[in-house]
């Protein structure tokens, strides 16, 4: 079982940045790739972005390419979406993810994660 903590959403201006971490509680968190995923109100939950195990393999929906990256610090537990040049339909709950299985790519396929934190409210005012 693999606990995941999300941090670092709030409120922010459209053209600003923010950087979310979750953290991981499991010590093997280093071998599973990690997704982030968003929802939001009255929306189903879709893909931001991805990174595998080692960090050699990112993904990001066409929404955010530019814009968000992906990132992670293993000796830390902990994975990051960094999102720069925010807009307001950026606006939603988002979620970090890990796969079902260590050492598998980063997908965009939100069934593919097994593992997922309470989420963080990012909020972008116009």
């Amino acid at each position: 079982q693999v606990q995941l903590v999300e941090s670092g959403g709030g409120l922010v201006q459209a053209g600003g940045s923010l950087k979310l971490s979750c953290a991981a509680s499991r010590r093997t968190f280093s071998t599973y790739a990690m997704g982030w995923f968003r929802q939001a109100p009255g929306k189903e939950r879709e893909f931001v972005s991805a990174i595998n195990w080692s960090g050699s393999q990112t993904r990001s929906a066409d929404s955010v390419k530019g814009r968000f990256t992906s990132s992670r610090d293993n000796a830390k537990n902990t994975v990051y979406l960094q999102m720069n040049s925010l807009k307001p339909e950026d606006t939603a709950v988002y979620y970090c993810a890990a796969r079902r299985s260590p050492y598998s790519l980063a997908t965009m396929l939100l069934d593919d994660y097994a593992y997922w934190g309470q989420g963080t409210q990012v909020t972008v005012s116009s």
